[in-house]
């Protein structure tokens, strides 16, 4: 697969080109673009061969998302909603159900992920949406808020109340009952088409929901936003690497006193700052995935280790970006300013700043008891 990532990235490249800014002010990205490349395996990389994916191990699909962070947080976003949406499918879904939704999210099929709701975010105990067995059919009634990428998805891969636990649920997203709207004008990722979703009495074949049975909401909720997480957290890599090399060039470039900007102590603390950020975050990014390809116990603490770090950093690294642009930063649709707002939300999706610190402060206490 060497050279046909590297392939990826440079085709990417060439179809992202200066569009970025554009696609962040009007707040789409254009649908035929985001097909073309689920139909190359571009948004769910991971995805095994058998299923017309590209098989890549953590590693190497963070290598790819970080080049696709560095672009447009917007499309990285829509990567991330993809891949859980085919994560999910993956681990909870029976082999036919695999073999079913798969390829749909390799040939060009657009899918997005939902959990949060008005009265639960981080705590799934307030989840209120239902799927309800009746027959040989299910019922699904609620309301899910920020789904990322719903304003294009053909399938919605949604969580609901089901039995004595919870579903996973397969929903086409032109099911009867179902209304998608978009959510206007958000902070960051303006064009990762965000959206609510309604339903309304939504009646699907019983085989729609993942596994065919009600698992803890825990372990639904582990299982996609682990995948999320690493997503994110190679995203803000690139978030952190573009915004080092736009302030780099602009210190290097700009003089003020006679001097470039660079050579000011002061602005060079910055660069080195960034420089700081960006490495502690792939540093941090690689370990994670190193240990889900090698399996490690250590994995889900990984996890949350890189997302952490790397959406404090990029969030931070941001703020230094534009402060060293200064006013050629801090228009809409730069680059960084664009940056600035993205990164902000990485500090508050796929589990907040505080939740993770949290699942770290817990896993420092059990090791510290641990004899």
């Amino acid at each position: 697969m060497g050279e046909d990532l590297h392939g990826a990235r440079t085709s990417v490249t060439l179809r992202v080109g200066d569009r970025a800014g554009e696609w962040d002010r009007t707040g789409l990205i254009p649908v035929d673009l985001l097909r073309e490349l689920g139909a190359e395996g571009r948004l769910c990389a991971e995805v095994p061969e058998q299923y017309d994916g590209w098989g890549l191990s953590s590693l190497r699909s963070g290598a790819y998302t970080a080049h696709v962070g560095a672009l447009c947080s917007s499309l990285r976003s829509v990567m991330t909603s993809q891949g859980m949406a085919a994560w999910t499918i993956q681990r909870l879904g029976t082999a036919e159900q695999t073999a079913a939704h798969l390829p749909t999210l390799t040939g060009g099929g657009l899918a997005a992920v939902g959990f949060s709701e008005p009265a639960a975010g981080s705590d799934l105990a307030g989840m209120r949406t239902t799927v309800r067995r009746d027959g040989d059919s299910v019922v699904l009634d609620g309301h899910k808020k920020w789904v990322t990428a719903a304003h294009y998805a053909d399938l919605l891969v949604l969580v609901g109340r089901y039995e004595d636990g919870a579903a996973a649920v397969v929903v086409p997203a032109d099911a009867p009952g179902v209304r998608i709207e978009r959510i206007a004008d958000p902070l960051g990722c303006r064009a990762a088409g965000h959206a609510d979703v309604h339903l309304d009495g939504v009646r699907l074949p019983a085989d729609s929901v993942l596994g065919g049975h009600g698992l803890p909401p825990a372990l639904l909720v582990t299982t996609a936003l682990a995948y999320g997480r690493m997503s994110v957290a190679w995203g803000c890599v690139g978030i952190l690497r573009a915004c080092l090399a736009a302030a780099s060039a602009h210190a290097a470039g700009r003089e003020q006193f006679g001097k470039p900007l660079a050579e000011h102590q002061l602005v060079a603390g910055h660069l080195a700052d960034l420089y700081t950020a960006a490495q502690t975050a792939a540093l941090a990014c690689e370990h994670a995935s190193r240990c889900w390809d090698e399996g490690s116990p250590d994995q889900v603490v990984a996890t949350v280790l890189a997302k952490h770090v790397s959406a404090t950093q990029a969030a931070r690294g941001a703020a230094t970006a534009v402060q060293v642009l200064a006013s050629a930063g801090a228009r809409d649709g730069h680059a960084v300013a664009r940056a600035y707002r993205d990164a902000k939300l990485m500090e508050i999706i796929e589990g907040s700043n505080e939740m993770c610190r949290l699942m770290l402060a817990q896993h420092a206490l059990s090791a510290a008891v641990t004899p």
